[in-house]
């Protein structure tokens, strides 16, 4: 365990109206668990986020013993990109930087186009909150969260998005990436993805991540195509305590 046996997440707790911490360790142990419930007691946790180590049986078989509940597979890909990519033709799909006319219009896509993700796995968060925790986080993408923010644009409008950042030394992520549901099939995702290895080299990276859920197999062969391989695999769960207010679900 860390110094402290979890965090505090300020940021979600304020989003979801419900105080949230993350635990600090990919694994627990008997010890390590009474530590950490003391912990989320002190603090009236009312959910608790573990990032486990899937490795691990034994912690796992204890969490899941004690009230955490699985709600995702995270799978951690990477690439290692030469110093220059060759340029791509994209026929009718233009990839652009975004622009703050883009911002209502990349909104409306996140709020519809992520739902793989583990909050909606958790009915304890209402879908609406989740809808916009996606929305909030490709407008901040926006407005400089991200290093650039790639647009798609199919038939002159704007239909799926790229948040990019440099994360290190010669280190790249793909933060968020998204395609209107209406628009799949096209190949805007993949547009996308071989634009930003393109933004990347050009800014000085070599290495390139991105995480996606391990129940999202379009995106993992997406990425795969792109010479993505997996690096690791983890599990999500979380534990929702007894003192934790009556939410408004589906």
């Amino acid at each position: 365990m860390t110094d402290e046996a979890c965090t505090f997440l300020a940021w979600d707790s304020d989003f979801f109206d419900s105080r949230i911490g993350r635990l600090n360790a990919d694994r627990l142990t008997d010890e390590s668990l009474r530590i950490v419930l003391d912990w989320c007691a002190t603090r009236a946790i009312q959910c608790l986020y573990f990032l486990a180590d899937p490795n691990q049986p034994t912690s796992i078989g204890l969490a899941e013993r004690n009230g955490f509940h699985l709600v995702d597979v995270r799978v951690t890909l990477e690439r290692r990109i030469a110093a220059r990519e060759p340029p791509r033709t994209e026929g009718e799909i233009l990839v652009r930087p975004s622009n703050d006319a883009d911002i209502p219009v990349l909104c409306a896509i996140a709020a519809v186009c992520h739902r793989d993700s583990r909050f909606y796995f958790d009915h304890n968060f209402p879908r609406s909150r989740c809808d916009a925790l996606y929305e909030t986080w490709i407008r901040k993408s926006c407005e400089g969260y991200a290093d650039i923010v790639l647009v798609a644009e199919f038939e002159g409008r704007a239909a799926g998005y790229c948040a990019c950042r440099l994360v290190g030394p010669g280190a790249g992520q793909i933060g968020l990436l998204g395609v209107d549901p209406d628009m799949l099939g096209r190949g805007l995702g993949q547009s996308l993805i071989e634009a930003s290895l393109i933004w990347f080299t050009q800014k000085g990276a070599t290495l390139v991540s991105v995480v996606t859920q391990g129940r999202n197999c379009k995106a993992q062969r997406a990425y795969q195509r792109s010479g993505f391989l997996t690096q690791s695999v983890e599990l999500w769960y979380h534990k929702w305590f007894d003192n934790k207010r009556s939410l408004n679900l589906f």
